[in-house]
């Protein structure tokens, strides 16, 4: 079941961010606008574009919401790949997105503070080259 579902979510996914699924998307858009004269632009006919649309918002966001799950997960595990594969890369990194907020934050910080440091270090090579 999870398997169909996956690649049923995945396919469906990669037609619907294609431009020939968004111009058939317009298409219809327009014939449902155009035909607004023929139905004097009843409650009925604004009914069929409001639902239509509300029942394709609601499936659409557990499909695409699947399939960036699934994109997240596995560039999470490349970049872990990548930090065991480095030596000189803290292994402590592995697995940040279960981390807490306190200690996401609390690395975030660390990282701003290395950048700073960069940063100046940076600037005095290029006032020392003359820069």
């Amino acid at each position: 079941m999870h398997e169909r579902f996956r690649h049923f979510a995945q396919h469906t996914a990669e037609a619907v961010g294609k431009p020939a699924t968004f111009l058939i998307a317009v298409m219809v858009v327009v014939f449902w606008a155009a035909s607004g004269p023929i139905f004097h632009f009843s409650d009925t006919w604004q009914l069929v574009i409001n639902t239509s649309t509300t029942i394709v918002t609601f499936l659409m966001v557990f499909l695409i919401q699947n399939t960036q799950n699934r994109d997240a997960q596995a560039i999470h595990l490349k970049l872990d790949e990548l930090i065991r594969a480095t030596d000189r890369a803290r292994t402590g990194l592995v697995g940040l997105e279960f981390r807490s907020e306190d200690e996401l934050k609390s690395l975030e910080r660390q990282f701003e503070r290395l950048h700073k440091h960069v940063r100046r270090e940076r600037r005095k090579r290029g006032l020392a080259r003359g820069h």
